[in-house]
């Protein structure tokens, strides 16, 4: 099962466990509400995104594999020991109750549902239903037993509220309802900025059920996604997410006085040390890109790259962890690096490889950024020398040359918010075609942007198309039924509503003649 910590700091350990260098604390600043937007955008985008699970969804097993069920997987891990009797006996009193209600139920619940048990026998069958992961699983379990039974149909990507859970629960189509850690951890970190003695309850009580429905993985514990998706089949981890979680358990240790969150975040940097599919860490020249997705190690997210990061500076700052800096240090280094792929010089790109970023996400990379260029601005200017009483310097005077320089990653932040007031740039290129003959309209598009194109000959409308675009060299097919010149608009507007417009004209030639 999965280890608590072994000890606790006392509690003038935890002051300097959790002491903050001479610069103030790092707050979420703009991160909060980038990360409740890209909570928000992934879970809309799970209409399309997340397959439909079901039995046959299962990976592929041995013959004795496949005889695995979370039954047998839990009275095995009971003669074993790695499982109380007692909590046995709970575990399966809640699957076998959720199976029966499923049998009883018709239509979306009995789906929904279904595929929540249909996701945790397939994890059986694998060999990943492992005993540090019961709590969650069961959890889980229950928490969809009840909203099945009793609880209205949700629409797609609604967060309902789940009586006793202090979670973010989150309505994956296809998926049941399931534990959204990005949206926790965000919630997690506003709730450390209040003053309120109820809110700052409830950071406690929120954190608290985190760890214990935190997994082993990694050599540490991890907040694992127990569900399908994109591609990934669980248990499956993010960076983004995960990254999320230190900036919270650092902030409650210290508003809270909790030494158990500190040495809760330093077991949960194993992933960030661990190669995938256990880890998100992909080793490169200049240090390590850190994945939003465990499951997938060729696709590297920019937004989610830069939160990780984030959160490793938090919990490196405000706990003075050694390894969470230096974990940060390679991840920095590595953005440093990859960053100008992402900027398009019109926009940023989400992915890469991929495409350019909606609308929701280029803000919210350009949010997560001006949280990195704040970190590190704060913590250069907070680092210059000073006097402390009696004449000792203080220790953060060593940092400047240590202190990554914050300008990329503001100017960056810089850019993309002009982008989103900026119209597209449009060059007409196509100069001239056959009449009669198969041919092309190009042109150069410098945003991602719905484009009408149209033609006119005479005054008279030939040709009228309209699509979305991505930037770079475009072009339409276009046939001419006759010569001459030929007027042709391409009007473009961006995904931030920005509108312009460009004219040229074609020289539609005569057709060859025919020997």
């Amino acid at each position: 099962m999965r280890s608590t910590p072994a000890t606790l700091l006392s509690a003038a350990a935890l002051a300097a466990a959790c002491a903050a260098p001479a610069h103030a604390a790092p707050s979420p600043g703009g991160d909060a509400g980038a990360v409740a937007r890209e909570a928000a955008a992934q879970l809309a985008a799970a209409r399309d995104a997340v397959p439909r699970s079901g039995p046959g969804d299962a990976p592929r097993a041995s013959t004795a594999a496949k005889r695995k069920t979370v039954p047998s997987v839990l009275r095995s891990l009971q003669q074993r020991g790695a499982v109380e009797p007692a909590a046995a006996r709970e575990y399966r009193r809640t699957w076998s109750d959720a199976e029966k209600l499923r049998r009883r139920l018709s239509g979306t619940r009995r789906r929904e549902l279904g595929a929540v048990l249909a996701n945790f026998n397939a994890m059986a069958a694998a060999g990943t239903l492992t005993a540090s992961r019961l709590p969650a699983v069961f959890e889980t379990v229950a928490r969809n037993r009840w909203y099945w039974a009793n609880a209205p149909l949700p629409p797609a990507g609604a967060r309902p509220s789940i009586q006793g859970s202090p979670l973010v629960w989150q309505y994956y189509p296809g998926q049941g309802v399931q534990i959204q850690w990005l949206a926790t951890f965000g919630h997690a970190n506003a709730l450390s900025t209040t003053k309120t003695r109820s809110k700052l309850q409830q950071l406690g009580a929120l954190l608290d059920e985190s760890l214990r429905l935190a997994a082993g993985r990694a050599g540490g514990i991890a907040f694992e996604y127990l569900f399908v998706f994109g591609g990934g089949r669980p248990p499956w981890v993010s960076g983004l997410a995960q990254g999320t979680g230190l900036s919270a358990l650092a902030r409650a240790a210290q508003r809270l006085e909790r030494p158990d969150f500190v040495e809760a975040g330093r077991k949960a940097l194993g992933i960030f040390r661990t190669k995938p599919p256990t880890g998100v860490r992909v080793r490169t020249d200049a240090g390590a890109h850190y994945l939003q997705y465990s499951y997938a190690p060729k696709l590297r997210i920019a937004n989610g790259f830069v939160q990780a990061i984030n959160g490793l500076y938090d919990f490196a700052s405000l706990t003075g962890d050694a390894e969470a800096r230096e974990l940060f240090a390679d991840g920095e280094a590595q953005l440093r690096s990859e960053l100008p792929g992402y900027d398009t010089g019109a926009w940023s790109l989400y992915a890469r490889p991929g495409s350019e970023s909606n609308l929701n996400y280029h803000k919210v990379l350009r949010d997560f950024l001006q949280g990195l260029c704040k970190r590190l601005t704060d913590e250069r200017k907070a680092a210059q020398p000073a006097a402390q009483a009696g004449g000792v310097v203080a220790r953060a005077a060593e940092a400047p040359s240590s202190t990554p320089d914050p300008e990329p990653y503001c100017s960056t932040a810089q850019r993309f918010t002009s982008d989103l007031k900026t119209p597209p740039k449009i060059t007409i290129q196509s100069r001239t075609l056959r009449a009669r003959k198969a041919g092309s309209i190009r042109f150069k598009l410098s945003k991602i942007s719905t484009v009408t194109v149209t033609v006119q000959r005479n005054g008279q409308v030939v040709f009228a198309r309209t699509l979305t675009l991505g930037y770079g060299t475009r072009s339409l097919g276009f046939r001419p039924a006759r010569p001459g010149a030929h007027v042709v608009t391409v009007r473009a507007t961006d995904l931030a509503g920005n509108t312009s417009s460009a004219t040229g004209t074609i020289e539609v030639r005569r057709a060859p003649k025919r020997d």
